[in-house]
C-alpha cells in the first residue's frame, strides 16, 4: 500500500513513517502543502494522510484544490484540532475520516485499512476470490482456508491485485507499489515475483488458476471460474531471471 503523508512536525512524521513501515507501507512525505498538492496529483496513491496546520496554506485548502483538480485519493486528515466544528469542515470538504492527534498506532493503520477498502469498493477487509481469501488487515493469503506462504513482495504483489480485482495492471504500477522509486529494478522482476507468486497459489490450490497475463498490457486477478479474453493462464511462460 502507497502512502503519502504530508505533515511538518518531523517527529510526528517519522513516527507515522515507522508506524506505517511495520505494517508493510511504503511511505512518501512532505512537509508542505504545495508540495503534497503537486505530488498527489502527480503520482497514484491508496491514500493521503493529510495535517490541518502547515506553513504555507492550511490543510483544508490542500484538501480543496485536490477535490477541485479531480484527484479522487482518499484522504485521512490527522489533526490536533480537535473541535467538532474542524471535523465537519474537513469531511465536508472532501476528506474521508479525521482522526485527531494524540492517536493510537493500531488505530491509525485500521483506519487506513477501511478507508483504503472502501475506496476500492470493499467493505470487508478479507476480499474474496473464488477459494482464495486474502487478508489486508493481516496481510495473509489462504486457499481453502491452508495457508499460503508468500514473501513481503509476493504478498504486496497480491494485495495490489485484491484491491483492483478484475482490472488490468501494468508492470510499472507493480513495480512503483513495490519500491516507490527507490533503487527500482528492471521491470522484468515483475515477471520472475508473479511466477513464484502463481506457482504458490497453484500448488495451494491444486492446479487453480488466479492470476492471468493480459498480453502487451500486464496481470489481472480473477475467480478461476470466470476466465476473460485476451488473457493467457501463464502455464507456458517461460522465465530465466532470478530473483
Amino acid at each position: 500500500m502507497r502512502v503519502l503523508l504530508v505533515e511538518d512536525d518531523p517527529t510526528t512524521s517519522q513516527n507515522i513513517e515507522m508506524m506505517l513501515g511495520s505494517a508493510g507501507m511504503v511511505l512518501d512525505t512532505t512537509d508542505l502543502g504545495e508540495d503534497g498538492l503537486e505530488i498527489g496529483k502527480l503520482y497514484d496513491y491508496d491514500i493521503i494522510i493529510l495535517d490541518l496546520m502547515l506553513p504555507d496554506m492550511d490543510g483544508y485548502e490542500v484538501l480543496r484544490r485536490l477535490r477541485a483538480s479531480k484527484v479522487e485519493t482518499p484522504v485521512l486528515i490527522l489533526s490536533g484540532l480537535t473541535e467538532a466544528e474542524q471535523k465537519v469542515k474537513g469531511l465536508g470538504t472532501g476528506a474521508d475520516d479525521y482522526l485527531t492527534k494524540p492517536f493510537n498506532k493500531d488505530e491509525l493503520i485500521a483506519r487506513i485499512h477501511a478507508i483504503v477498502r472502501r475506496s476500492k469498493g470493499h467493505s470487508d477487509s478479507i476480499i474474496q476470490t473464488g477459494k482464495m481469501a486474502v487478508n489486508l488487515d493481516g496481510r495473509t493469503v489462504e486457499i481453502n482456508e491452508k495457508p499460503v506462504h508468500l514473501t513481503g513482495k509476493e504478498y504486496g504483489i497480491m494485495e495490489l491485485l485484491s484491491l483492483r480485482k478484475g482490472t488490468t495492471l501494468t508492470k510499472e504500477m507493480f513495480l512503483n507499489h513495490l519500491y516507490n522509486g527507490m533503487d527500482e529494478p528492471e521491470l522484468k522482476i515483475i515477471d520472475v515475483f508473479v511466477c513464484k507468486l502463481r506457482k504458490k497459489l497453484t500448488a495451494v490450490s491444486e492446479g487453480e488458476i488466479y492470476i492471468h497475463t493480459v498480453w502487451g498490457r500486464g496481470y489481472v486477478l480473477r475467480n478461476p471460474e470466470e476466465p476473460g479474453k485476451g488473457i493467457n493462464d501463464g502455464k507456458h511462460n517461460k522465465l530465466t531471471a532470478s530473483a
